[in-house]
């Protein structure tokens, strides 16, 4: 890999998903011809702090040619593009950067950062923020590296922790995909027992570099075809490396895909048909916060189940949770100090809350999903006609970007 040998890597994309996250973890910048500010490439790349021009129209991607046509020019693996995240304009050729002073500043301990004005200025006004604010401002983060970050700039806890970027680093992938094409419950949980470890030290790192702070910490969500190769030489690698015959990962895959992923077999979905899933990640973060109690730190686990519309559905995960967390603490002979609540983020979870919190010990809001199934509009797709109803005032603004307040609101 480029990135490996110290060359700086641009991610160009049509639009991302959960599968491109090792391109996007190995990228400086990501660059997608479709979606918008809320777009998966925006949120992630926003996350881990790197620059993102999402949505940019003009640029031609042939994935079969590895090549991206840009006004009739056509650059292929190894030219130069610069991106400017912030304007969104996307420039030919290599332009010098040099990094933030705030960031070198805050994140590097750079003493010459720390003594230019805009560094001071930035000390300032955090400070000046701090004393007056009500508000506890939470973070994104999914590794102990960008909850420390976040930290630095003054998060007061993580809002939102997603679990399944921690299964695309390195070999992990594997034992993932192990699990998903694994035909019996021994299988499965024995592939899951490989994981296990893997999100436990994540969590433990996580827990350290809070503080004290809170995380809300979302179990598995998205599709598992997201997590499979689709491409027939991918699946010929996977094939070799589990030693599984290719045909059984393309009927897999096959079998796994739907034609509208975001309304479908996802979410606490996911646990619901495969409690085994929820059994492991409920140990890995209540055995991670037992030993990082027992090393002096104070963890606050809030343990969020994903996609409910039904009462039911909560109760069955948090029913699993509350058992792993009772053999957890008498296994390390620990209180923990957790609790379990869910995402509102689908009409039905909204306008049955009353039902949902008898058992929902808090509620954290997926403004995304819940513009989108309101909606009916897809957040990757409507910028081929949110200009035409800006325009003709239908709506004022990126119904993405802020909450319609009548409908949605």
């Amino acid at each position: 890999m480029a990135a490996e040998k110290g060359e700086k890597v641009l991610l160009v994309r049509v639009e991302t998903s959960p599968e491109d996250l090792r391109g996007m973890i190995a990228a400086e910048g990501i660059l997608t011809a479709r979606g918008g500010v809320s777009s998966h490439a925006a949120l992630v790349a926003r996350q881990m702090g790197k620059v993102c021009v999402c949505g940019a129209a003009g640029v031609a991607i042939d994935y079969d040619a590895k090549t991206t046509t840009i006004d009739g020019k056509t650059y292929k693996e190894g030219d130069f593009l610069s991106i400017d995240g912030t304007s969104g304009l996307v420039y030919a050729g290599q332009i010098k950067t040099a990094p933030s002073e705030i960031i070198s500043g805050l994140l590097n301990g750079d003493k010459a950062a720390q003594a230019t004005e805009k560094y001071k200025n930035y000390v300032q006004l955090m400070s000046w923020c701090k004393k007056a604010t009500r508000l506890s401002v939470r973070t994104n983060a999914d590794t102990p590296e960008q909850t420390s970050q976040a930290i630095a700039f003054g998060a007061e806890g993580i809002g939102l922790t997603r679990t399944e970027h921690m299964f695309f680093e390195g070999d992990r992938i594997d034992a993932m995909r192990e699990m998903i094409l694994a035909d019996s419950l021994e299988a499965r949980e024995a592939a899951l027992a490989k994981l296990l470890p893997y999100q436990r030290e994540d969590f433990h790192g996580i827990f350290k570099a809070l503080k004290g702070y809170p995380a809300t910490i979302r179990f598995l969500d998205p599709p598992l075809h997201e997590f499979l190769p689709h491409s027939k030489e991918q699946q010929l690698d996977l094939s070799k490396k589990l030693g599984i015959p290719v045909e059984k990962i393309m009927a897999r895959v096959h079998e796994l895909h739907e034609f509208n992923p975001m309304l479908g077999f996802r979410g606490c979905r996911l646990g619901i048909k495969y409690p085994e899933i929820t059994r492991m990640q409920a140990r890995a973060v209540l055995e991670a916060a037992a030993l990082a109690q027992k090393e002096g730190h104070k963890p606050k686990p809030e343990i969020m189940i994903p996609l409910v519309g039904f009462k039911k559905e909560l109760d069955l995960q948090v029913a699993i949770v509350h058992e792993v967390a009772a053999a957890v603490q008498k296994e390390k002979k620990v209180k923990i100090n957790y609790s379990v609540g869910t995402m509102i983020e689908v009409p039905r979870g909204a306008l049955t809350a009353d039902e949902i919190a008898q058992t929902a010990e808090f509620f954290s809001f997926g403004t995304n999903d819940l513009t989108q199934t309101c909606l009916g509009m897809s957040r990757d797709d409507s910028g081929s006609f949110l200009g035409a109803y800006t325009e003709n005032e239908i709506v004022k603004k990126n119904p993405f970007a802020s909450i319609d307040q009548t409908g949605v609101g």
